[in-house]
């Protein structure tokens, strides 16, 4: 069994450990955690019984420990995944790989020459959801896919979050932030993307905080708060894309909606693993349900992680992988190059969509 390092032990880090200390705890040794905050690593280390607390600096050089997981706030993203690369350390990586894709491309490059695994969030496409979506897409339920839309858009974190500036960073606002849960299942879809334009507003304007630690603060966005986009793929699909902080309410509106030739289907929000799935075909006006298959459901983050461990001791393929983010990292930093250079941008990475999983086998095998 594999020891893991984690680093980072935020928010996002219980659920982790949740998981890895229970539904995956069969597949990884949760052997160490690292914070900059001792309190929070130390109240991780005591409610996940952790038995070492260590530096990244000393996991580093720790040979015990096998693989890191890089759940830090992304602008760290960069920085951790190659010193642990040169370490010699396979890396999984929450979302974004990197904040810029220049920086994610030579991470592949590195992992590559070192011999290394490199994979990273979103895993949430590996749940019920989606994964049921694309099985009925592929085995043709609503035709030929031709387009899709992919539609986040709220208030934005700074109306709850008690520390939000981080949202309106580079490496952060609206795409970077919830962008890989919806790119990612697009090129599940539709798979390999060809070129890109977009339009963004937002860089460079004051936002007042409302969140009740920050209430009243004043900050200048390093990034637009609200992007529309086009993806067109190399299978001919189109997808419009729109993400936004902006937008104070709306009206119903889908997460992702797929068309094709004979019908379409509404898939659940792609930041969860499961959701109520609907499919429309032509000639009939009503919605109809359809039954998720599959085992991932509720929050099931680290299945991609311990699938990749699988893969690491098997050899077998897993689907989170570096590929995939990099693919995913590169349309978003192509869409936001097109909102400051008013042009189509050409995506340069090539992308396999991965094998949907095999249901058949119990949770945490692959």
């Amino acid at each position: 069994m594999l020891n893991l390092g984690v680093v980072g032990c935020g928010n996002i880090s219980s659920i982790y450990f949740t998981n890895l200390k229970g539904m995956f705890k069969n597949r990884v040794n949760v052997y160490a955690c690292a914070d900059l905050v001792e309190e929070k690593v130390q109240a991780a280390a005591k409610e996940f019984n952790i038995p070492h607390i260590m530096t990244f600096e000393e996991m580093l050089e720790c040979d015990e420990i096998d693989v890191i997981l890089n759940i830090t706030e992304p602008v760290n993203h960069y920085w951790i995944n190659k010193a642990a690369i040169l370490a010699g350390k396979h890396v999984y990586c929450e979302k974004p790989l990197s904040i810029e894709f220049s920086l994610g491309k030579e991470l592949v490059q590195l992992a590559e020459e070192k011999g290394v695994y490199l994979g990273g969030a979103p895993d949430t496409f590996m749940g019920v959801g989606i994964q049921t979506c694309r099985k009925y897409i592929d085995e043709g339920l609503i035709g030929t896919p031709l387009s899709g839309v992919a539609i986040m858009i709220s208030r934005g974190p700074d109306c709850w979050h008690p520390n939000p500036g981080f949202f309106f960073e580079k490496g952060a606002g609206p795409l970077f932030d919830m962008g890989p849960y919806y790119v990612t299942t697009l090129v599940n879809i539709f798979g390999e993307a060809e070129s890109v334009c977009a339009i963004g507003r937002g860089i460079g304007e004051e936002r007042t905080f409302t969140s009740k630690a920050q209430y009243g603060t004043k900050h200048i966005n390093e990034v637009e708060t609200h992007i529309s986009g086009t993806i067109k793929f190399k299978s001919g699909a189109v997808a419009t894309i729109l993400m936004s902080f902006d937008v104070q309410n709306h009206s119903p509106l889908p997460e992702v909606e797929i068309y094709g030739t004979t019908g379409s289907i509404k898939i659940p929000d792609p930041n969860c693993f499961d959701g109520e799935i609907k499919y429309m075909i032509a000639k009939n006006d009503g919605c109809q349900p359809m039954p998720a298959e599959g085992k991932y459901r509720g929050n099931s983050r680290g299945v991609g992680l311990a699938q990749m461990l699988n893969a690491i001791e098997t050899g077998k393929p897993y689907a989170a992988n570096c590929y995939q983010t990099l693919h995913v990292l590169e349309i978003m930093d192509a869409l936001l190059k097109s909102c400051r250079e008013g042009r189509f941008i050409e995506i340069t990475t090539s992308y396999n969509r991965a094998e949907l999983l095999d249901v058949d086998l119990p949770v945490g095998e692959f």
